[in-house]
C-alpha cells in the first residue's frame, strides 16, 4: 500500500490561551467554535472550526510540561501539525515507515473528536510535524 490522503483533516495551532484564541478565530473565520474538548493523555484542550471540508484545531497545553507547552516555549504560538486523513491507518503508518519516515506513533491511538491518530516526526517531514487520521469505524448492527 501506498501513502495516498483522501484530504487535509484539520491543521493545528499551538495557543497559550484557548479562550481568547477561540475568539480571535471566530472573528476571523466568520464562524463559530464546534466543539471544545480535552485529551487528557495529550494533556491539551482542543477547539474546532469547520472552514469548507477542513478544520482549524486550536492546541492549548493544560500542563507545563506538556508537548504543545514544549512547542510554544520552543517556537512560540502557531502551526503546530498538518493532519491528512487516511483510509487503513494503520497500513499508512506501515507505509510511511517504509518509505524511510520515522514514526512517533507505531500504533493509532485515541485522539480529539474519537479520531484514530498517530503522528511522523518533524525530522523525517522537512520539519513539519505530520499527523495521520481516520474516523472510528462504526459498526453496523445485526
Amino acid at each position: 500500500m501506498q501513502i495516498k490522503p483522501t484530504h487535509i483533516e484539520h491543521i493545528g495551532i499551538a495557543v497559550r490561551d484557548l479562550d481568547q484564541a477561540i475568539s480571535l478565530y471566530e472573528k476571523l473565520l466568520g464562524t463559530p467554535c464546534y466543539a471544545i474538548e480535552e485529551v487528557p493523555d495529550q494533556k491539551v484542550r482542543t477547539a474546532f472550526f469547520k472552514v469548507g471540508e477542513t478544520k482549524i484545531e486550536l492546541l492549548a497545553s493544560t500542563a507545563e510540561d506538556g508537548p504543545v507547552a514544549k512547542f510554544i516555549e520552543k517556537r512560540g504560538e502557531g502551526i503546530h501539525h498538518v493532519a491528512y486523513a487516511v483510509e487503513g491507518l494503520p497500513s499508512a503508518l506501515k507505509a510511511a515507515e517504509r518509505e524511510g519516515m520515522q514514526l512517533i506513533d507505531k500504533e493509532p491511538r485515541r485522539g480529539a473528536e474519537g479520531m484514530q491518530i498517530a503522528f511522523l516526526h518533524p525530522r523525517s517531514t522537512l520539519g513539519v510535524l505530520t499527523e495521520f487520521c481516520e474516523e472510528p469505524r462504526t459498526e453496523n448492527p445485526s
